[in-house]
């Protein structure tokens, strides 16, 4: 039986719930979101991987995506991260992640250009999270995304859509798949939500515990 889909504060809630009562480490989950991510790439997009570039917000949904460069990395997948925001405001999760990055040599880079000879991009900008309409480096990235020819694949919501509403905040990613985590959520059924996910895969393995309380 299909489940409801959910709000951000919900998600917000179960993640907590998860994390903080049960006592599943937040990098727990976000290992399994990223391998959710990794084995859809891997598995339906087999001949898009030429070049794959993760744009990776400053947040916990740029840390999944940091995660899933790790992983297709290590799958033998050529990757390069393109970082946008601000590093200085980077999540724990986040910091984390891009110090394992580092490790792994990973290219790193800020420059939309990159985006012009990607074959698969990954779009780890914005989650469930966002409540204000994007501008600045995030706008020109979601630009220059929608611009490619590239396939693109978003983690959780396609950055700049409304989880609740399906509304675009200003801009929006037009994804040719997302894969969102534990739950559909509401704005990925509604709006110009169904437009911007492309299919919908929903990782619901993640281990998150489901407490309306």
């Amino acid at each position: 039986m299909e489940k409801t889909p959910i709000t951000a504060e919900q998600m917000r809630h179960y993640d907590s719930y998860t994390i903080n009562t049960i006592g599943i480490p937040s990098l727990v989950l976000m290992e399994r979101a990223a391998l959710a991510v990794r084995d859809e790439i891997l598995h339906a997009f087999p001949l898009y991987l030429d070049r794959v570039v993760v744009v990776a917000g400053s947040g916990n949904n740029g840390g999944d995506g940091l995660d899933v460069a790790r992983l297709l990395h290590i799958a033998g997948v050529n990757v390069t991260i393109l970082n946008v925001g601000n590093p200085e405001h980077a999540s724990d999760e986040h910091q984390v992640q891009d110090k394992i990055c580092r490790y792994y040599k990973i290219p790193e880079t800020t420059d939309l250009g990159i985006l012009k000879r990607a074959t698969l991009i990954v779009d780890a900008m914005f989650g469930i999270g966002i409540d204000r309409p994007v501008t600045g480096a995030y706008a020109d990235a979601i630009e220059a995304i929608n611009n490619s020819k590239a396939l693109v694949v978003a983690v959780d919501m396609p950055s700049g859509i409304n989880t609740d509403t399906g509304a675009v905040m200003g801009t929006a990613v037009k994804a040719d798949a997302t894969v969102t985590f534990a739950f559909n959520k509401v704005g990925l059924t509604k709006g110009d939500g169904v437009k911007h996910a492309g299919r919908i895969i929903i990782a619901d393995d993640m281990g998150t515990y489901a407490v309306d309380d």
